[in-house]
């Protein structure tokens, strides 16, 4: 292989350049150049000092913006945290209620409408919906929904199982006119889909509402689905005893009519590795570019990712053998660092170059003891995951306190069940901070 593997002026391997030349072209065998490559790699990861897990989770704090010292605000902070989140299914409740209030100060809901409606981001349930043997139930509150950016959705559709698999949930009657709206007009507002289908206005609230379960529908802004999440009739009294601007910003934050246009989800089969006359070649090309977006989305989430953290995620994401192969690619780049970066966790681990730095500082700063409490929902529930004790249901009214990265209290069922034994005032004081959450004002209707 021709190029530069030796420092400049050193005149090991130049040949017969001429003194002085800016530069020399030097020739290497391949296997001695992989070679080289691979002492480097190992020094480079010789290097790392693995820190212990109560300092990765106070890393992650910092890193996901939900240290209070590091919380971020405004419209494009909400843009930041979203891509960072993006392609991580939580119940649909929980990310104005719990996720993005955690780590933007004073959230306010107009921020992802209008990032939705101008197509900055979508929403939408990824899998879909599985029959289980009578009429699938339509629970919006409680299903998996992830933010993505538009143009990126596409990749992680491929990642879905096909909707058209039939262990998928048969739409209903309603929602099955609905289906034939959408596909005969397109995108529609939901007053022409009243009108079109010739259903009443609660049943095609219902009907969008078992499709969004199903992951066959959005909106083109969030509050359609944030309009699902309240009952018509609660929805109607939100504006009682308040003036007349005041009423109309919770009516459009909650009314379906402002939710724009609903539109069938955009669905791509995920390709395979089989087909012919160089078929099989470019599919594989794309489920390369496919695995390695989610690695790369993975790392700008964790900052150090290892097969642990993967087992946080959707199970319909690459299994982390691909996702392996795809980091050992990018470590040989130069993109990213490999190495033992967390104590107690077998396997390879990679990280961010920026993320290094940070990991340090996390394991040099003192401990102050400060009290941080997230939802189960929420992907910094690592409980039993990078923490050891069984793991926390990611459901939205569970919760977990940390303090200094270590759990010491669980909010299961309602019921504070405390990790480590605390004196009465601090228990206290842990009980408040478990249950102490960043709702706004405007959306807690929704908790």
């Amino acid at each position: 292989m021709r190029g530069s593997f030796t420092p400049a002026g050193s005149g090991v391997g130049a040949g017969e350049a001429p003194a002085g030349a800016a530069t020399s072209v030097e020739w290497c065998e391949r296997r001695l150049l992989a070679r080289i490559h691979r002492y480097t790699v190992n020094r480079l990861r010789a290097e790392i000092e693995p820190v212990e897990a109560r300092d990765m989770l106070r890393f992650l704090f910092e890193w996901q913006r939900a240290a209070p010292e590091s919380r971020v605000e405004g419209p494009d902070a909400v843009a930041a945290i979203v891509a960072q989140l993006e392609g991580f299914e939580a119940p649909a409740a929980a990310w104005e209620t719990e996720i993005l209030p955690a780590r933007v100060n004073e959230y306010d809901p107009a921020w992802l409408d209008e990032l939705s409606r101008a197509g900055r981001v979508v929403w939408t349930r990824i899998s879909p919906l599985h029959a289980s043997g009578e009429r699938a139930p339509s629970p919006v509150r409680t299903t998996p929904i992830a933010l993505a950016s538009r143009r990126n959705l596409p990749v992680w559709s491929a990642l879905a199982r096909d909707e058209l698999s039939e262990r998928t949930a048969q739409p209903g009657s309603r929602a099955q006119r609905v289906i034939e709206f959408l596909s005969t007009h397109g995108a529609s507002f939901f007053d022409e889909i009243v009108e079109g289908t010739g259903l009443l206005r609660t049943q095609v609230e219902e009907a969008l509402g078992e499709l969004v379960a199903q992951g066959l529908v959005n909106s083109d802004g969030f509050g359609g689905l944030r309009a699902l999440l309240v009952p018509s009739e609660r929805r109607r009294n939100l504006d009682g005893g308040a003036e007349h601007g005041r009423r109309m910003r919770r009516t459009a934050l909650f009314g379906i009519e402002d939710a724009g246009r609903w539109a069938l989800a955009r669905r791509q089969r995920a390709s395979t590795s089989d087909g012919a006359d160089g078929a099989g070649s470019a599919s594989g090309s794309n489920d390369a570019a496919i695995v390695e977006h989610v690695a790369r989305t993975l790392l700008r989430r964790y900052g150090v990712v290892f097969w642990r953290t993967v087992a946080r995620e959707a199970d319909w994401l690459p299994p982390w053998r691909s996702l392996l192969k795809c980091l050992r690619r990018l470590e040989a780049r130069g993109e990213i660092r490999g190495g033992r970066f967390v104590a107690g966790v077998t396997g390879e681990q990679f990280a961010l170059p920026e993320a290094i730095g940070l990991l340090r500082e996390a394991r040099r700063r003192e401990r102050s003891g400060a009290l941080i409490g997230v939802s189960g929902a929420d992907p910094l529930n690592l409980v039993g995951v990078i923490t050891p004790g069984p793991r926390l249901p990611a459901l939205t009214g569970n919760r977990v306190l940390y303090r200094d990265g270590v759990p010491i209290a669980l909010l299961v069922a309602g019921e504070a069940r405390f990790l480590e034994p605390l004196d009465p005032e601090a228990q206290w004081s842990a009980r408040a901070a478990l249950v102490r959450r960043q709702v706004p004002a405007t959306l807690r209707f929704l908790a």
